[in-house]
């Protein structure tokens, strides 16, 4: 969702990674995304330029459609480049993984005493994503996830943001009443209303409810799944996501709440770009808050396990990790989260130690919320095969709109996990 756009100014582009030469520092990345090489050239001219002159900064690109199937005819033939951005597919990490091809890193980062530089929400992230308590990436951009709100509304209305599930329903049912749309979600692309299922189950199970369904030990149609999946189903029934949401579009759902037509807004850190241009946000910078997805009574979650993700991770191949580029990693490691932050407004996964002073408070707000989370869980669809990914979110917006009740939604998307 972030961290995409413009054009690519990575080498070539042609050759597509190749197995390291004596003195250099090779990087393979997406065409699409120029923010983490950018980055890295700058560090290469900078605090990093000692690394430079011992192994050059070496990058290239090639397409993100074809990011996987590229990543693995590479690693097929032990030609991973010492440094890049992670395979698209948990799965094909994995695979990355249980054949030597990418770095556990945890090690060297303790070794160089930089473990603690690493952000707990975003390295808890990439573990669940990887399914190990090791470490086999880093993140260079880290995206919380949650409720954003329109303040001037809630206080016109005497709400206070919501701790609760069952206050967020009480206070969405006072907001209807008043006539104010309560959420603003894309039913169009489905996976912000999927994300509240996902959401909702990991605060009532606790953080593993996914786990094991991805293990085989639960499925979305037991009884106690199926609820979080009604739960979400009964917003939608009530008309909470407006009158037709499965027309919203990504950008539309952005556009109602910034212009005042919704109080709240289900969607990651990214927002905050759209949030702090005054030509899009209507309603003010100042006018938007945040809150956790909240708790759910009796439940075995909460709501400091932060939702989020890591947009693309970027990892080292184990033949290229010689001396040199543990050095680099060793900079990049100490440096890259500043930077990119100064550079690019992107908040990454690392601690960072002098934020400009000039950042957004939307912005701070997030780091504020990643630097104080302990743990993070995963979105609802991210340990399940790609036809359940497509099943779930085609039918996220039947959910929205009422016309997809729970118990058919996890009947739907527990049979397209298990073909």
């Amino acid at each position: 969702m972030t961290g995409c756009g413009g054009s690519s100014s990575e080498g070539d582009g042609g050759g597509g990674g190749s197995t390291a030469e004596a003195g250099t520092f090779t990087y393979l990345g997406q065409n699409e995304n120029t923010t983490i090489v950018d980055t890295l050239e700058t560090l290469a001219g900078d605090q990093c330029s000692t690394e430079n002159e011992a192994a050059k900064f070496t990058p290239d690109a090639i397409p993100g459609a074809t990011w996987d199937q590229q990543l693995q005819l590479l690693a097929g033939q032990e030609g991973l480049s010492d440094f890049g951005m992670a395979a698209g597919t948990p799965s094909l990490m994995k695979q990355f993984i249980e054949s030597g091809q990418v770095q556990d890193i945890s090690t060297e980062l303790e070794e160089m005493g930089i473990e603690d530089k690493i952000l707990p929400a975003a390295a808890s992230t990439i573990q669940a994503l990887h399914g190990t308590d090791k470490l086999y990436a880093l993140p260079t951009e880290f995206n919380i996830e949650g409720f954003w709100y329109n303040k001037q509304l809630l206080e016109d209305n005497g709400i206070t943001p919501p701790e609760t599930w069952d206050e967020l329903v009480d206070a969405a049912a006072k907001l209807q009443a008043a006539g104010i749309q309560p959420f603003s979600a894309s039913g169009e692309q489905g996976w912000p209303v999927t994300r509240l299922v996902g959401n909702y189950l990991m605060r009532d199970l606790g953080p593993d409810a996914l786990q094991k369904v991805a293990e085989g030990e639960a499925k979305l149609t037991d009884p106690e799944y199926v609820k979080a999946a009604d739960e979400v189903a009964a917003l939608g029934q009530a008309g909470y996501f407006g009158d037709a949401p499965t027309s919203i579009d990504y950008d539309t759902s952005l556009n109602l709440f910034m212009t005042g037509k919704a109080a709240f807004l289900y969607m990651g850190s990214w927002a905050t770009t759209a949030f702090n241009d005054e030509a899009q946000n209507k309603i003010g910078v100042d006018n938007v808050g945040f809150f956790s997805f909240p708790d759910v009574d009796g439940g075995k979650g909460s709501s400091d396990q932060v939702p989020a993700n890591v947009g693309i991770p970027t990892m080292f191949s184990s033949k290229g990790f010689d001396d040199s580029t543990k050095a680099w990693m060793e900079c990049i490691v100490n440096n890259y989260g500043d930077t990119v932050l100064k550079d690019s407004g992107v908040v990454s996964g690392f601690k960072v130690e002098n934020p400009p002073a000039d950042l957004p408070e939307t912005t701070k707000l997030v780091q504020e919320q990643i630097a104080n989370a302990p743990s993070s869980v995963l979105w609802f669809e991210a340990l399940m095969t790609s036809q359940a990914t497509t099943v779930s979110q085609s039918n996220g917006g039947g959910l929205a709109n009422g016309s997809v009740s729970g118990e058919q939604f996890m009947k739907l998307v527990q049979d397209a996990n298990q073909g």
